[in-house]
């Protein structure tokens, strides 16, 4: 089959195609074969190309395959889901390190990790939103805030921020986001009370507490910021990191959650329908087939167009 492996730590260029054997049936124990018809390209797959956590990752070094949202076909019956069926999920990929992603043709994955997708949704949709919602929905818990608090949302024109917003504002929580300019009047529709342009820290911080004088009850930080936001919190607030490499220090009693999201099928699955229902907006950035991956990687590294690029398996 087809995979693209990283070759070495460093830019787009270390991207190259290669083939692997097809998994097997019952070759994994537990496990149920996938054939990918599409996989989102995250930040975290950018960072780990580059070599940024290459100390998160340990012993594992390149040739490995990155990736971790996938919409695809079973090629084996899971429970309750027979051959053939549509479903989307992630790899958790940091914790299980194998190096097996899903810039690949066929995947093994956990039944757990596995949604329907409705027959309503693409499969580059569905491909956009697995990792994006679970970081979203297991941030907010961690933020455990009660209904009329303010949290602010780095990032709200990419999905993570994007679905952020929306679940927070349904969560009874007053939104104030960041985000691309023009995207305001559709981040407004979309839930958040407050849009500020992005720009530095410094500039965020000021352009929010224009309206948040006393400042925010919480960051939940989708664009990745880090410490330089911490100004915006009240004392005491909560701060929600969902880079290991972005995680500020606990000053002024504020506390720090750092989250790798884990994948939850169930909750996947209700937010499939709620995207088939057109009750959760997700975004997708450029649709591009497996062998142009390195171009995608340029492409989201250098902001090209807000949103998730998905490969087309």
């Amino acid at each position: 089959m087809r995979v693209v492996e990283v070759t070495a730590y460093g830019g787009p260029e270390v991207l190259r195609m290669a083939r692997r054997p097809e998994p097997e049936a019952g070759a994994e124990p537990g496990k149920v074969r996938v054939r990918l018809k599409a996989a989102g390209v995250n930040q975290a797959d950018l960072r780990i190309r580059a070599g940024l956590y290459a100390d998160v990752v340990g012993p594992l070094k390149p040739p490995f395959v990155l990736g971790t949202d996938f919409a695809g076909k079973l090629l084996d019956a899971a429970p309750g889901l027979p051959e053939g069926t549509r479903v989307g999920g992630f790899v958790p990929w940091f914790e299980m390190l194998t190096g097996d992603g899903t810039y690949a043709e066929t995947i093994w994955a956990d039944p757990e990790w596995l949604a329907v997708i409705p027959e309503e949704v693409d499969f580059t949709v569905a491909a956009s939103l697995p990792l994006a919602s679970a970081t979203a929905q297991q941030g907010l818990d961690r933020l455990d805030l009660p209904a009329g608090s303010t949290v602010l949302v780095t990032g709200g024109s990419a999905v993570v921020g994007r679905v952020a917003v929306q679940l927070a504002q349904a969560a009874g929580l007053r939104v104030v986001a960041v985000a691309h300019a023009g995207d305001e009047p559709e981040l407004r529709v979309l839930g958040a009370e407050h849009v500020v342009a992005r720009g530095t820290p410094e500039d965020v911080v000021a352009k929010v507490r224009a309206s948040e004088p006393d400042g925010v009850d919480a960051v939940f930080d989708g664009g990745i910021i880090g410490d330089g936001l911490l100004p915006v919190l009240k004392d005491g607030g909560v701060f929600v990191a969902i880079a290991p490499d972005r995680v500020p220090a606990v000053e002024r009693g504020i506390r720090v959650e750092a989250v790798r999201a884990v994948p939850d099928g169930v909750r996947l699955a209700e937010n499939l329908r709620k995207v088939a229902d057109r009750e959760l907006v997700t975004r997708v950035a450029d649709v591009m087939p497996l062998e142009e991956v390195a171009e995608a990687h340029r492409r989201a590294e250098a902001g090209h167009r807000p949103g998730r690029i998905v490969l087309m398996i």
